[in-house]
């Protein structure tokens, strides 16, 4: 497939992220743990991966086998309760989807399958943040993480440890899970994360989680088109700049008081 056609899937599939989150409750067993301090993870999940991947090549491979294991499991659960509309036996479509991706892992329907796994695995991620970080830092922490993506590209530091994380991968040719390859594109699993993020925060408003997920797509996709100037763009940007405009619209909306 084409780059600016894979490209603008994966654009869209962020948007997607921003869509499929249903609201949830902070469940019981997660009261002791909320903190504003879990709103550093966003950033940290870029800082981290990147220091660790720089200091130790080898390192990407571990990643690759947390992500194999981690994922699916996460993934059945978000299918099983946190998107619009589940069921619990919805659940067990992760199974398909994983053998899909094992199986078919050099053909668009498998890397579609892997791209799901990994976007729903990242909504897992994001309900348990939005349960545990209040919303105002949160918000900060996404936006933090857009600054950090910005100045490790234009400086020239996510482009190394990036291409050593994608080309890793687990034994007996399993799936990559850490990074998102579509057609000839690839997104990090950052990318998918902080829509996935934006999407359980904008979830308790119907017409907000709507309006972001729109936002994402238009701006997504006209990011893209300056990959005519450069190689490699901060996937997280246009999602941060659509929670940061839904945001400011809806305080409008509410006014001072």
């Amino acid at each position: 497939m084409p780059f600016a056609a894979s490209i603008a899937v994966l654009g869209l599939v962020q948007a997607g992220l921003v869509a499929l989150p249903a609201p949830r409750s902070l469940p019981g067993w997660l009261g002791w743990a909320r903190s504003p301090w879990w709103a550093l993870i966003p950033a940290l999940s870029i800082v981290v991966v990147i220091a660790v991947v720089e200091l130790d090549s080898d390192s990407a491979t571990w990643l690759s086998y947390l992500a194999l294991v981690a994922v699916p499991p996460l993934a059945a659960f978000a299918l099983a309760g946190l998107i619009r509309g589940s069921r619990l036996v919805w659940g067990l479509v992760a199974v398909p989807l994983f053998a899909l991706a094992w199986v078919s892992k050099d053909a668009l329907v498998g890397e579609a399958a892997a791209t799901a796994l990994s976007g729903l695995a990242c909504i897992a991620l994001g309900w348990l943040l939005v349960c545990v970080v209040p919303a105002y830092w949160l918000r900060l922490g996404v936006y933090a993480m857009a600054a950090i993506d910005v100045w490790f590209v234009a400086s020239d530091l996510l482009q190394g440890p990036n291409a050593v994380l994608n080309a890793a991968a687990p034994a007996a040719d399993l799936p990559r899970l850490q990074a998102v390859h579509f057609g000839s594109a690839l997104m990090g699993f950052g990318d998918l994360f902080v829509a996935a993020l934006v999407g359980c925060l904008l979830a308790r408003s119907r017409p907000r989680q709507l309006e972001g997920a729109l936002l994402v797509a238009a701006l997504a996709l006209a990011f893209d088109l300056l990959f005519f100037a450069v190689d490699q763009l901060p996937a997280t940007v246009p999602v941060a700049v659509a929670l940061a405009f839904v945001t400011r619209r809806d305080q409008a909306v509410r006014g001072p008081g």
